[in-house]
């Protein structure tokens, strides 16, 4: 994120928009790339960028807005890009947990202007360490991008600028090459489960399940529900051998990093809700059997 940032040649300085609820990698990339990071709240189903919120962060200094498709879930693209071309804002797409997602039948990252996608072992598409790759339709991008992640060069020896050494490990690319054959087959387990949970958990009082939109493919990085009794919950299922993750537990605007910004205590539905999400299991690795034990456990605490 930090070099498709610098690829954009934003004025230092820049404001850039982004969602309270999601991973600190996404805002610390904008304030390392010599920019403020302007926190906005998420939407209140879906858990991505709030649009409402979006327009009412906006300065004179904003030059950028970055779209987390956050848990897999895609943002609502065609409001950012509208949004974005109002203002004359760059739009990126943080593709980290959405391998493979789709808004209105279209994969995500390129539809803004830059888009970028982790490899760490435990996203949909993961390598055997870290790893990540930029996405863009626009070919100065490209170029430029290659450049910075490489010292700045094409050739050997030309170096243009200063740039960084970022080169995805061979051996790595060799394992993700190898298990993008699968992603498709493992998105559509990782459907199948989300599917099952949505059937079987739903009117269960106390939990609040997420929304799928009818406009995206959802690939279901993350499962995250809501209860008021999250941390007993996760220590019932953990007590029946079921472990669950908080994605996550302290909205961004409260952390100690950013306390400078005073947004901690803004009205925002991020900050209200970070002590309610659990996310259940969820991968191609789950059987029916596990399904059944886990909405029967849920079942049986409720």
């Amino acid at each position: 994120m930090e070099i498709a940032l610098e690829s954009l040649n934003l004025p230092k300085g820049s404001e850039v928009i982004v969602p309270a609820n999601s991973f600190i990698a996404s805002s610390e990339a904008i304030t390392r790339s010599g920019h403020k990071v302007v926190f906005c709240d998420c939407d209140k189903n879906n858990y991505t960028i709030s649009i409402p919120s979006i327009k009412l962060k906006i300065t004179s200094n904003t030059k950028a807005i970055m779209a987390v498709h956050l848990y897999g879930h895609a943002c609502d693209m065609d409001e950012i890009l509208a949004i974005s071309q109002e203002h004359d804002l760059k739009v990126i797409e943080d593709c980290a947990q959405a391998h493979g997602a789709e808004y209105k039948g279209r994969k995500v990252g390129a539809i803004g202007d830059i888009g970028t996608f982790s490899f760490y072992p435990g996203k949909n598409l993961g390598a055997y360490g870290d790893g990540g790759a930029i996405v863009t339709n626009d070919d100065n991008l490209v170029k430029r991008c290659r450049m910075i992640a490489n010292h700045g060069r094409i050739e050997k020896y030309n170096h243009e600028f200063e740039g960084r050494n970022s080169r995805l490990d061979g051996l790595q690319s060799s394992i993700l090459s190898v298990k993008l054959k699968y992603l498709d087959d493992w998105t559509n387990n990782r459907i199948f489960v989300a599917d099952y949970y949505l059937k079987h958990l739903k009117n269960i009082n106390g939990i609040v399940l997420p929304k799928r939109e009818s406009w995206v493919k959802h690939v279901y990085h993350l499962f995250v529900i809501r209860t008021n009794k999250r941390d007993a919950l996760q220590q019932y299922l953990k007590d029946n051998s079921i472990s669950c993750g908080i994605h996550y537990p302290i909205a961004l605007p409260k952390l100690n990093a950013y306390k400078y910004l005073n947004q901690e205590n803004e009205d925002f539905f991020a900050n209200d809700v970070d002590s309610q999400l659990l996310s259940l299991p969820i991968g191609e690795h789950l059987t029916m059997n596990d399904l059944e034990d886990i909405v029967k456990v849920i079942k049986e605490f409720h």
